[in-house]
């Protein structure tokens, strides 16, 4: 857990700190309000313990200010005059905790332990609503945005039905996973699901996984075997790939979606068989039939009922449940953190992959964690060069009271640098007060000792 600690009396800082760290967090620590307001926006803690009284404008400030920015991020009030008045005020600005000082760092490390078991029970929840809060037919299928939710609708609308459906989505949107709970979810629950691709096979060998093969059929027939269509008897069958299937099974296809009857290759009998077919494209399958890559007709055959299913980048608010349901699938039992702010990276990235490109960024960013509690955003994204440019993730962009701030102390270690350390000619250099001077360089944390000269470092 990422803690930004802010307190201005260094033995409490020190000492709080390291107490924290050695129960595994990271801590990043800050002597005054202006120092945690920069850290809040480019370390983006998941808890805050402050103390009220800092220099600046103080922990209520820094309280406000979390709020604006993440209204659920538990902050912890530290004080030296604490009042039931305070603490209900303190509370009411949203505020978790109140503590007053002198306190015992073994409390307020449990009080830290508290909160984050909190924090993995509320994560586990989101991942698991996604799951759960549907029919038991799609579990493991994770979603919750409207997209999804029209799917599922539809899915459980036309389940009980004997119709042909077509579900059509770019790669990785998981058709087999929807063709999978549709046979769930139909009076064919109880019989066989046999899945094919149609561009996984050549086409000599597609025909004969599709109908099956005589004895003797062909070279290397040494006996009769039942194709796919067979093995599906009474169940569902999945063609997916369907655009990829070559014209001449196109035309088989269609013979058996009509008559509900095949000959196997090789074969003269005429074989009966009772399936429910689900087929699945990642094209637009009419533009195939324009270029006449499919036939009208078995297009018509198909496309009775239509399941669309959106791509990843469509389906607002879907990634961080999909992203804590696989971390929860993949992570061995162990919990793993992921930052606000890669979060939020990850929400941006369009995905060109779809789920199933998350999927494989959640295992790599795992297997390269190693001893490490937090996922990494350069692990997680993907760094292929195709989608570099427009497609590509922005690199985070700094708050720029942070670059101000930055770019200040740069300017005032070179004036000092300049001057030898005269705190009076580093001054006139830059057109302030020595007065000016020495609460900047204070501020920024360049040394302050000796009335004449101030170093250029601690």
């Amino acid at each position: 857990m990422k803690i930004l600690l802010a307190e201005d009396e260094i033995t409490i800082a020190i000492t709080l700190r390291d107490a924290l760290e050695e129960a595994g967090h990271e801590v990043v620590t800050a002597e005054t309000t202006g120092d945690a307001l920069a850290a809040l926006e480019t370390q983006d803690p998941d808890l805050i313990i402050t103390d009220v009284r800092m220099p600046g404008e103080g922990g209520t400030a820094l309280l406000a200010r979390s709020q604006e920015q993440d209204p659920d991020r538990p902050v912890i009030l530290m004080t030296g005059f604490a009042t039931i008045d305070k603490a209900v005020e303190a509370m009411r600005n949203g505020a978790v905790d109140y503590v007053q000082k002198p306190f015992r760092n073994e409390a307020m490390v449990a009080r830290v332990a508290t909160f984050e078991r909190v924090r993995r029970l509320e994560a586990e929840n989101e991942a698991l609503r996604g799951a759960h809060d549907q029919h038991p037919a799609f579990a493991g299928i994770v979603g919750q945005s409207p997209a999804m939710r029209e799917v599922f609708r539809r899915v459980q609308t036309v389940a009980s039905s004997e119709a042909t459906i077509l579900i059509q989505g770019e790669s990785g949107t998981g058709k087999e996973r929807i063709a999978q709970a549709l046979h769930r979810m139909s009076p064919r629950a109880e019989a066989p699901f046999v899945a094919i691709s149609c561009a996984a096979l050549p086409e000599s060998l597609l025909e004969a996984e599709l109908f099956g093969h005589e004895k003797g059929a062909f070279t290397d027939a040494r006996r009769t075997r039942k194709g796919r269509f067979e093995l599906a008897s009474g169940g569902t069958l999945f063609l997916d790939d369907i655009d990829d299937m070559p014209l001449p099974t196109q035309v088989k296809l269609l013979r058996v979606l009509q008559e509900r009857t095949l000959e196997r290759v090789g074969g003269e009998a005429t074989i009966e068989v009772d399936i429910r077919v689900v087929v699945a494209t990642k094209v637009d399958l009419m533009e195939r039939v324009a270029a006449g890559q499919f036939r009208e007709d078995l297009y018509y055959r198909v496309h009775v009922v239509p399941i669309q299913l959106p791509p990843l980048r469509e389906r607002d608010g879907d990634v961080p449940a999909l992203v804590r349901h696989m971390v929860a699938r993949f992570g061995g039992g162990r919990a793993y953190g992921i930052a606000r702010s890669t979060m939020n990276q990850l929400e941006r990235y369009p995905w060109p992959g779809n789920v199933r490109e998350l999927e494989n960024a959640v295992q790599r960013a795992i297997a390269l964690c190693g001893d490490g509690t937090e996922l990494a955003l350069e692990d997680l994204l993907t760094t292929d060069p195709r989608w570099r440019g427009a497609n590509r993730v922005p690199e985070p962009v700094e708050p720029l009271r942070a670059v101000l701030k930055a770019a200040e102390r740069e300017h005032l270690a070179h004036a000092l640098e300049a001057t030898g350390g005269h705190r009076t000619q580093t001054a006139e250099l830059l057109g302030i007060s020595r007065k000016v001077l020495w609460e900047k360089l204070k501020e920024h944390g360049l040394g302050t000792d000796g009335d004449g000269e101030a170093g250029a470092s601690r």
